[in-house]
């Protein structure tokens, strides 16, 4: 398929999902009123309104216009005349995207692994059955427009057990998986199947606030990371140097319990109020809380604030708030993090803030490749040698 095509196929998905919306937004509703309210991470996944129906236009737009990478020569060398040898950008081939809870992933996941050139294969979860449906068919619509096969984006509507079968025998010659979910879900894939991995994991992001932070912008930043709680960017754990004055964790203790934010602390920072509730065993440091929960720990130095960081996050995002730019320049290049922040918040995370266009996954492997998989992502490549009755010899 070549770009013009794509790019049209994308324009017209971008048409029906407009045209569509209200259909959207009814077949989410059944979903909705199926979903535990309690839940309030689950339920601001699984939800679409118009906010987010405009979000995957965007995006679907966004991709659209970004160059197509299938095809483009990495490398080329003559060896000796009439014999050419290239490197060329190639799709990975069939990708295989298990989704859990947000029925954009849809949308917003499947346009980067098309526009490189790929099938794609799409099972959501069971709670978002009726939406997903609704956007495959629109999925459907814009390739029968463009006289292409409707199975190159495909819904498998099967049950777990199904799932387990075609993930341990492939009947369906997938060549990449890419789960997005929680951790029981990914781990379940990696136990059950052979086939390679794009792993999108945990978030547990954390940051350091150093003695020399501005505290009002440390504060901004960690509210702006609980904004959220449903997204792998969000901020879990507050690192704090032990000089920092106590006046100033103080105002940051405020701030997050004014805005209905629960604490928990180590035994340095809970005596500070009486509205924290103490760490009662380490283990919580490893947990995503996926709530209106954070967790303020103090440390004695950045050294251990890194050290801390790399066992206990899940690789996704960190930021430190500091003026020290040797303290920065430590703390981006020894975090061990898909991303590392300076002043920021780690909410910008996000394959559209990093001008990806859309993402499919946020890696947190190192192989292929890690942050925010986008476009330029979904692709391998393949040697192409031309010559003339050429031998070695």
């Amino acid at each position: 398929m070549n770009t013009g095509i794509k790019n049209q196929i994308l324009k017209d998905l971008a048409d029906l999902i407009a045209i569509n919306s209200k259909t959207i937004i009814n077949a989410n509703s059944k979903d909705l009123s199926n979903c535990d309210k309690s839940d309030e991470a689950l339920y601001d996944r699984l939800k679409v309104d118009e906010n987010k129906i405009k979000s995957m236009q965007l995006s679907v737009l966004k991709v659209r216009h970004m160059p197509d990478p299938e095809g483009e020569i990495l490398y080329s060398y003559e060896k000796e005349p009439g014999l050419n040898i290239e490197n060329k950008v190639v799709p990975f081939g069939t990708i295989l995207i298990i989704y859990e809870s947000r029925p954009d992933v849809t949308i917003e996941a499947a346009i980067t692994a098309f526009k490189a050139g790929n099938k794609i294969l799409l099972k959501g979860g069971k709670e978002a059955k009726y939406s997903n449906l609704a956007l495959v068919d629109i999925w459907k619509q814009a390739l029968e427009k463009n006289q292409q096969d409707i199975n190159i984006v495909k819904y498998l509507d099967y049950n777990r057990e199904k799932t387990q079968e075609l993930i341990v025998e492939n009947s369906l010659n997938i060549d990449v998986i890419i789960p997005r979910g929680g951790e029981k879900l990914i781990e379940s894939i990696r136990k059950s199947t052979s086939i390679p991995m794009i792993i999108s994991g945990r978030g547990n992001n954390f940051m350091f606030i150093d003695v020399d932070a501005d505290i009002e912008m440390a504060i901004d930043i960690a509210l702006d990371g609980k904004k959220r709680i449903s997204v792998c960017n969000a901020l879990d754990k507050v690192y704090i140097d032990s000089s920092l004055s106590p006046e100033k964790i103080s105002k940051l203790i405020n701030a997050l319990l004014d805005e209905g934010i629960e604490i928990v602390a180590d035994d340095a920072i809970y005596h500070l109020d009486n509205r924290i509730i103490p760490i009662e065993n380490n283990n919580i440091f490893y947990q995503e809380f996926l709530a209106k929960k954070i967790l303020l720990a103090q440390v004695d130095s950045i050294e251990q604030a890194i050290v801390g960081i790399n066992q206990y996050s899940g690789g996704h995002s960190a930021t430190i708030i500091s003026k020290n730019m040797g303290h920065v320049n430590l703390f981006q290049y020894q975090v061990d993090c898909a991303a590392v922040y300076h002043n920021a918040s780690t909410r910008f995370t996000d394959g559209g803030e990093f001008g990806l266009g859309a993402e499919i996954a946020i890696s947190t492997q190192k192989l292929h490749f890690r942050g925010p998989v986008g476009l330029n992502e979904l692709v391998t490549n393949k040697w192409f040698i031309c010559g003339d009755g050429h031998v070695r010899g």
